[in-house]
């Protein structure tokens, strides 16, 4: 199979995961020319934003990167990375008056999902888990093992 195959297999497939959010649950694409161009993918889900606060700004948008994260796009002045988190050994080397000196500390790193299917699921799982109510009616989407058979 030629790459330009599999990679036309893989949109077939993403389209097809994004039209069975819509008919499951009434998540709608909402992606603009720009976004599709860049790779990326955003969503808006039937709930508020921000369902405590007294005004909320609308409904929860979130969006899929084709550099390997997922962000809450709305809500915040810059989009919030949702991707999980681990801690990372991290070295910053500096010139000083003694010379060179390296620092090392432990910083916070996010994992990156490389695959555009695998990043849309695991936004839908974020949905479900933090904003989705109607937990008893939840007939589920096939697992993303069944879109890329």
């Amino acid at each position: 199979m030629s790459f330009k195959t599999w990679q036309l297999e893989q949109e077939a497939l993403e389209n097809a995961f994004a039209r069975q959010l819509l008919v499951e649950y009434n998540i709608k694409e909402v992606t603009t020319q720009r976004q599709a161009i860049n790779g990326t993918r955003e969503f808006e889900f039937p709930v508020p934003c921000h369902p405590t606060h007294y005004k909320s700004k609308g409904n929860l948008r979130l969006a899929v990167f084709q550099s390997g994260s997922v962000r809450k796009q709305n809500g915040t002045y810059s989009p919030y990375q949702l991707n999980k988190q681990y801690k990372q050994n991290r070295r910053t080397t500096f010139l000083t008056e003694k010379g060179l000196e390296t620092n090392e500390y432990i910083g916070i790193a996010r994992a990156h999902i490389w695959s555009q299917i695998a990043r849309m699921q695991f936004m839908l799982e974020y949905y479900l888990r933090n904003y989705h109510v109607d937990t008893c009616s939840y007939s589920g989407l096939r697992s993303t093992s069944s879109y890329t058979k």
